[in-house]
């Protein structure tokens, strides 16, 4: 069977990580990463171009969108339209409505978009899925960190005034969290004005955030995060029922190589837009089916 032949849309965190789950992938070959950057990356044996139109006559089946969630709409729609398949890691939980735009796009060029393929929402929201599955009735809690959240991050860099920014997600637990937002301030910003734009923005309206100044806020960076998901309900008519799933993880890398495991499902999928639970994981999976099976069931 032919490899995959992947390109890279962005190349920041999880674009970076990217590069390496796709050499890694035994079924997909990179044909290269679209950035504006394009001129500062120098990666041995890979192309890097600033436009899609630079790589010519390349065939591209599959295109992760390592891109700010806010550009994930405007950019993914002209690959599908061109046939491209898409991956992105939109991580705005309440996806429908992004879902039904990109499936306008996708259906129009014939191609599939996966949408909010991530770690949370995408991984996570399958293991959520099996836990309503298994326990119908009962409350589900999903707590993050501690640790980086990189679409809250790359939300607080894009406020006016911000030079860098990393915001840290802080358990409070069943489901509350509070955001530790650490800001590198450009010259002349005010700090009081930067944190009434940063509570403002949807992506911390909703939780207690604080928003403190650093020198530098590289000196301060760790990319690791945690999750804990957890269900207590009724199975049937049996009470009790106690179910958690933990990670601790290296964010960009757990979502760029969840995207990597999408793109591999993409190219077997009806045109159309769709989340992961809506696809067989064994779509996602290397390998012979027979042998999957045989190992996994």
């Amino acid at each position: 069977m032919d490899k995959i032949q992947v390109a890279i849309v962005g190349y920041g965190n999880i674009g970076s990580f990217a590069v390496q789950a796709v050499q890694t992938a035994p079924d997909m070959d990179l044909v290269g990463i679209i950035c504006p950057e394009a001129k500062t990356i120098s990666l041995p044996g890979i192309r890097a171009v600033e436009e899609l139109e630079q790589l010519g006559d390349v065939k591209i089946d599959v295109a992760l969108m390592c891109v700010p969630t806010r550009l994930v709409s405007s950019i993914a729609g002209k690959y599908l339209e061109r046939g491209i398949h898409t991956v992105d890691p939109y991580d705005v939980h309440g996806v429908w409505d992004q879902l039904q735009l990109l499936d306008t796009f996708a259906k129009k060029g014939n191609a599939c978009a996966i949408v909010s393929a991530g770690w949370d929402p995408g991984a996570d929201s399958i293991v959520r899925a099996l836990m309503l599955a298994c326990v119908p009735r009962g409350i589900t809690h999903t707590n993050f960190g501690p640790g980086m959240s990189m679409g809250h991050s790359v939300a607080a860099k894009a406020v006016p005034g911000v030079a860098n920014a990393m915001s840290m997600t802080i358990p409070l637990g069943e489901g509350i969290h509070r955001r530790m937002v650490y800001v590198e301030l450009k010259e002349g910003a005010s700090l009081e004005e930067v944190t009434a734009a940063i509570k403002a923005d949807p992506y911390f309206a909703h939780d207690e955030t604080h928003v403190i100044q650093v020198e530098s806020v590289s000196d301060c960076m760790d990319r690791g995060h945690a999750g804990l998901i957890t269900r207590k309900g009724v199975s049937g008519t049996t009470d009790n029922q106690n179910l958690s799933f933990q990670v601790n993880i290296n964010n960009p890398a757990m979502t760029s190589q969840v995207m990597v495991s999408c793109a591999r499902a993409a190219v077997k999928q009806a045109p159309g837009a769709r989340t992961m639970i809506e696809i067989p994981v064994i779509d996602m999976l290397p390998g012979e089916r027979k042998n999957l099976i045989q190992t996994l069931v």
